[in-house]
């Protein structure tokens, strides 16, 4: 993924923020994954603590990315924020409760989104360019990702001066009001991070100079007196009889934002700060806003004022004092079935088409949680999949729907059963090999039925499928992908996000193309070898490290006995049938003739593979028995 790198290095796990020119705002795939390298160092004794940190120099973090939100949430899907919110909040959950240390290098703009992951760490570095604030009550949101957290915690009634007026703050404010714990110069950072990694020792930070002055230390006093009051109404009176420069420039701000959203954040601080405060009970809280905030609260309009058209002219649903304390108390009020346990997502899946590849797969999901109904014209069946009688039954009531079928013709016959069937808003997924137009037409009919599509064909044998190491080569829309994201980590290592609809299958028939023809020269290649006298284990041991080197020579290598175990080494039984090869260069062909493009190679490895699948002893044989093929031929 492009938007956040995540690598170990030494003794310490290290998560970077890659979106320089967004100011690195946080999308939902970036949270899965910061989520999933969590989860996988928590329990890895090679890691003894975490960095965050982020690229460019204007931003740490400026907020999360809500122009999808916006999208999503204008055309009636309120669900897209929600599941977001419900699995960013589960990771802000697991960074503040984190076993091991984390130490999170806070620099620029520190907003919202940024706070929630690197404000609840437990080693949190400010430098000389931080502007940390809460602004969400100016696009008609809370303060949320566990601000509110913070805010109850802050001194006096700091907590509610920030998150009414989203005041910025500096190094020094930011250390004195709870959000951050030291100040090191940033040119000292490098040297830290290299320390951090080199020892694992949360000590190699040393002592932390003396940071700068704090202004809103020497303001206490005066924004105790002026925020003491119980409710927006009698906080916005004080400011009023007052004619001090921090009162007038607070009612400036306040007069900006979301009336409700005020009233709400000043509840929310006011009913955290107990002795009882923990991070889930504030997320739990402010879940409750995010729930509802789309549908009974000024968000949609905070966005399209501020992102959309930039008007800056909100028209909020309420004046600035006239705020009924009912609706307050209704965005509060608890979600019962809704309300967020910080539990992995679970979903209801669909599986049609439980063969070699597709039974494995769908075990993989049933085993990691989710409920699975699966369907196969010849009857197969998976492990703790439960099996139902048709594919559109399996269709009915489930959230995604995987593919994975034998052909473009099928696709389209299943694909016209099931898209009836399938809720408004669901995804088909199909992961099976076949042509891009198929593809691009199903895609298109799940469009006018309102279901998302998403065409991941994959690499990995049926290997793969069973250890869940699959590679998919994504096509479809940003908002499905990361729907399904969670899912291709189960089955696979690797989801890659090919572009739109059909992409997908481009990305497949291209990649098995050049191993279709690298496949035909490795086995070309060890012929000749054998012919000119050349032992097999020299040949590999040459080709392996020089310029010859493929997936085909030094992964799969077609020659029994030599480098890594390959379906050579069992008399060719097959990882991936030359028959499976034969259609995927099929498919290369016809998309390189419906694109006019020139393939001589694709299309010499195709007539070779025919004749021998077809006309010789390749069928149900692995694609690298080639090998024995060519062993036999001379050249004539």
């Amino acid at each position: 993924m492009t938007d956040i790198q995540i690598r170990t290095q030494g003794h310490a796990g290290h998560i970077t923020l890659t979106r320089p020119k967004a100011l690195n705002a946080l999308t939902w795939d970036m949270c899965l994954a910061a989520e999933k390298a969590l989860d996988a160092w928590a329990s890895d004794d090679a890691i003894a603590l975490v960095i965050l940190d982020a690229d460019g120099d204007r931003a740490f973090c400026a907020g999360g990315d809500i122009a999808e939100m916006y999208r999503t949430g204008t055309a009636g899907d309120l669900d897209y924020g929600r599941r977001f919110w419900r699995d960013e909040y589960r990771m802000n959950a697991k960074l503040a409760e984190y076993p091991k240390p984390i130490v999170s290098f806070l620099h620029g703009f520190v907003m919202g989104g940024g706070v929630g992951l690197g404000g609840h760490c437990s080693h949190r570095i400010v430098g000389e360019t931080t502007q940390i604030s809460m602004p969400e009550v100016g696009i008609g949101f809370v303060p949320d990702v566990g601000g509110t957290y913070v805010l109850a915690r802050a001194p006096g009634r700091l907590g509610e001066y920030l998150g009414l007026t989203a005041a910025r703050m500096g190094p020094g404010d930011a250390i004195h009001a709870g959000f951050a714990d030291r100040f090191h110069p940033q040119a000292d950072w490098p040297a830290l991070k290299q320390a951090l990694i080199d020892t694992g020792d949360i000590a190699a930070l040393g002592v932390a100079p003396t940071p700068p002055d704090s202004p809103l230390a020497a303001q206490q006093p005066e924004i105790d007196a002026l925020f003491g009051g119980e409710a927006l109404r009698d906080v916005l009176n004080t400011l009023r009889n007052s004619d001090s420069e921090i009162a007038q420039k607070a009612l400036k701000s306040m007069s900006r934002n979301a009336p409700l959203s005020m009233a709400v954040t000043l509840e929310m601080i006011h009913r955290l700060r107990t002795p009882s405060l923990s991070i889930r009970k504030a997320l739990e809280l402010e879940y409750r806003v995010s729930h509802r905030i789309m549908e009974h609260g000024d968000f949609l309009e905070g966005i399209r004022a501020a992102i959309i058209d930039k008007d800056k002219s909100p028209k909020w649903r309420h004046a600035l004092d006239q705020v009924p304390l009912i609706d307050v108390a209704k965005m509060l009020m608890p979600l019962g079935k809704d309300s967020l346990d910080f539990k992995e997502n679970t979903m209801q899946i669909g599986f049609i088409g439980l063969g070699n590849m597709g039974a494995p797969m769908a075990a993989n999901l049933a085993k990691a949680g989710h409920s699975v109904k699966g369907f196969d014209v010849a009857g197969a069946q998976a492990e703790g999949v439960t099996q139902v009688s048709s594919a559109a039954e399996a269709a009915q009531g489930s959230e995604i729907v995987i593919t994975m079928l034998p052909n473009g013709e099928i696709l389209k016959s299943v694909a016209a059963e099931i898209l009836p069937a399938m809720d408004k808003d669901a995804i088909h997924l199909d992961c099976s090999t076949v042509d891009v137009a198929s593809a691009r037409m199903v895609a298109e009919e799940a469009t006018a039925k309102g279901v998302e599509a998403l065409d991941a064909p994959v690499s990995g044998g049926v290997g793969g499928a069973a250890g869940g190491t699959l590679t998919f080569m994504v096509g479809g829309s940003d908002a499905a992908f990361a729907r399904a994201l969670p899912l291709f980590d189960i089955m696979g290592q690797k989801a890659v996000h090919c572009g739109p609809s059909g992409n997908g299958q481009a990305a497949k028939i291209c990649n098995n193309m050049i191993l279709g023809v690298t496949m035909i020269a490795t086995c070309e290649a060890f012929a000749l070898a054998d012919k000119l006298g050349l032992s097999r284990e020299a040949m590999f041991d040459v080709v392996s490290t020089s310029s010859g080197y493929s997936w085909s020579m030094n992964a799969y290598c077609p020659a029994p006995g030599v480098g890594p175990k390959s379906p050579a080494d069992n008399d060719y039984q097959p990882g991936f049938a030359a028959d499976l090869m034969l259609k995927d260069l099929r498919l290369s062909q016809q998309a390189a003739t419906d694109a006019d493009a020139d393939t001589p190679l694709g299309q010499a490895a195709m007539e070779l593979y025919k004749q021998f699948v077809e006309d010789e002893d390749g069928k149900g044989r692995d694609f690298s028995a080639m090998l024995p093929r060519f062993e036999k031929r001379g050249r004539g």
